[in-house]
């Protein structure tokens, strides 16, 4: 299994029509310190109806792709700020399922980018 040891999400939406260099590029310009090992970035579509996730296991790039056959996913819309969801919350927003509904973040692992 892949180490994720913290989990980044890429506020609004993104192209995913490219592949891993495309996506790279995007943590590149939204990070200081570009792609920190064991560390998920995770991408949504324009209609939020796909996900990319890129984590880079310190040796090398995986590029993970979920897309929902209905409904779309919860989303965030805002471009900028930060968003802290627990564990819960990101399992049920790949999931498709309304993360909001959860209670208040239990953990800060999960960051916006």
């Amino acid at each position: 299994m892949i180490r994720i040891d913290c989990i980044w999400l890429a506020l609004g939406a993104s192209d995913l029509r490219g592949g891993i260099d495309k996506l790279l590029a995007q943590v590149v310009h939204g990070f200081v310190l570009g792609a920190q090992a064991h560390h998920a970035y995770v991408f949504a579509n324009r209609r939020a109806d796909r996900l990319k996730v890129l984590v880079f296991d310190g040796v090398g790039m995986w590029l993970c792709t979920r897309r929902l056959q209905s409904g779309s996913f919860a989303w965030p819309r805002e471009d900028t700020g930060s968003l802290v969801l627990s564990r819960e919350q990101f399992d049920w927003l790949v999931a498709g399922l309304p993360w909001q509904r959860l209670g208040a973040a239990q953990a800060h692992a999960i960051t916006a980018i």
